[in-house]
């Protein structure tokens, strides 16, 4: 017999689930290859293993595309949250999240952001907001951890960037020891008051380190969203638009960021590991 998945999506990014509580799953870097290619395998973004937790409901396990381990993933948390049903904490290598069902999604507390560089983390200390860095016409971006590495660049007008040529770039640059994802977000028309405090969303393309140009990235979402928050003028709730669809994400200073949309279960299937 193969052992069983669920093949689940949020906004379009898509995950393959497999629940080794139930019963033990055998991976490692080549087969998370083998069932994330769309051609040969079952075909997904990130692949994901729930576990038993010491300190929470599960352990949520993130594996991209290319067969590394991440630390966490918005999308993914949504898609869990569904399958568990009600209110469920879940550990990742990021920490705990709390997870709600919501109609046909959940909101999820994803926890305190980071700003430090070390916290990043960069290869030196330099200032995140801005970094005196760029690539072209990606200049001076934010940097902020949400469970994993982020850079944000908050751009007037971002349809000009080929960010399927620099994403690559960006993500393996030395100054990310542990690579990094990148978000190109520009603020839609209509955003400001006659205070100056934008109010309108942000429209996202996100490179996710390792797995590349994705329908959505709730954890890009969340780390935008903040530094429009606290560098952009902009106010919460902030309405993050993706490629897949859109993502509401709240956060105050000083506390954690709540993310809120859809997530869909699409199929369930056996494969021989």
């Amino acid at each position: 017999m193969g052992t069983r998945f669920h093949k689940m999506h949020g906004l379009g990014n898509d995950f393959v689930v497999f629940d080794a509580r139930v019963a033990p799953v055998a991976l490692d870097a080549g087969r998370v290859r083998a069932i994330a290619d769309r051609h040969t395998g079952v075909g997904c973004d990130q692949l994901i293993v729930l576990e038993h937790s010491d300190s929470a409901d599960l352990r949520m396990r993130i594996f991209n595309a290319d067969g590394g381990e991440v630390e966490a993933c918005g999308n993914a948390s949504r898609c869990v949250a569904l399958l568990e049903g009600g209110t469920t904490a879940i550990e990742t290598a990021g920490g705990i999240i709390h997870a709600s069902v919501n109609g046909a999604g959940a909101t999820v507390d994803m926890g305190k952001p980071r700003f430090g560089w070390d916290e990043i983390p960069l290869a030196y200390a330099m200032d995140t907001a801005p970094m005196p860095v760029g690539w072209e016409d990606l200049q001076n971006p934010v940097a902020v951890n949400v469970g994993n590495p982020h850079v944000v660049f908050l751009m007037e007008d971002s349809s000009g960037i080929d960010l399927a040529r620099l994403g690559p770039l960006i993500e393996k640059d030395p100054l990310f020891p542990e690579g990094v994802n990148i978000n190109v977000a520009q603020t839609r028309i209509g955003g400001m008051n006659v205070g100056g405090v934008r109010r309108g969303g942000l429209d996202l393309r996100v490179w996710e380190r390792g797995a590349g140009l994705t329908q959505a990235c709730g954890t890009g979402a969340c780390a935008t969203a903040v530094a429009a928050i606290k560098y952009g003028h902009m106010t919460s709730p902030v309405g993050v638009q993706l490629p897949g669809g859109l993502l509401v994400i709240e956060w105050t200073e000083g506390e954690s960021i709540r993310m809120t949309g859809p997530a869909a279960h699409v199929f369930t299937g056996e494969i021989d590991l």
